[in-house]
């Protein structure tokens, strides 16, 4: 048989080329890592007012409990002319509490309030806001003195009616 030896190595190298090739097609690279998550920001009163749901394009954050959330996939609740527009761009927890678009309910003090507007504050907090929308940050009043400085006491488990577990 002419070529015999030639022909069986060039036949040889051609199965190995073929079930490596076949082993290419199997291999599934490693998933790609997850991207790294942004880093939580820390707003003032005045910079969290920029995301107010007036601007297009802008996203949209609102806070409960002194925890930002952005709210932009509810535009149609939050953006601009939306029915509850009034509570974004600032901490309306007595608000949410208060199941209120008072002006004057749209702040972060807590005083005053029943236990069954803290429970459902609580609730709300945890079955709406926490469920369904990222949280990009924290208003400074939660963790600053009024002067600005680091309240050096802060712990947000001491805080009332807050709590950090599974926060993150």
């Amino acid at each position: 048989m002419a070529g015999g030896p030639e022909r069986l190595l060039a036949l040889g190298c051609l199965a190995v080329w073929a079930a490596l090739a076949e082993q290419q097609l199997r291999f599934k690279p490693a998933p790609a890592p997850a991207p790294a998550p942004s880093p939580v920001r820390l707003f003032t009163e005045s910079e969290l007012a920029r995301y107010s749901g007036q601007e297009e394009g802008q996203p949209i954050y609102m806070a409960v409990k002194g925890v930002v959330f952005d709210v932009t996939s509810g535009k149609e609740f939050y953006g601009k002319g939306a029915p509850y527009n009034a509570l974004v761009g600032k901490d309306s927890t007595r608000g949410v509490a208060k199941m209120s678009l008072d002006p004057e309910d749209l702040t972060h003090d807590t005083t005053g309030l029943t236990d069954e507007e803290l429970k459902s504050l609580d609730d709300i907090f945890n079955d709406v806001y926490k469920a369904k929308y990222p949280i990009v940050g924290y208003t400074s009043q939660r963790i600053l003195n009024e002067d600005g400085s680091p309240n050096q006491n802060f712990k947000p488990e001491d805080q009332p009616h807050f709590s950090i577990r599974d926060e993150f």
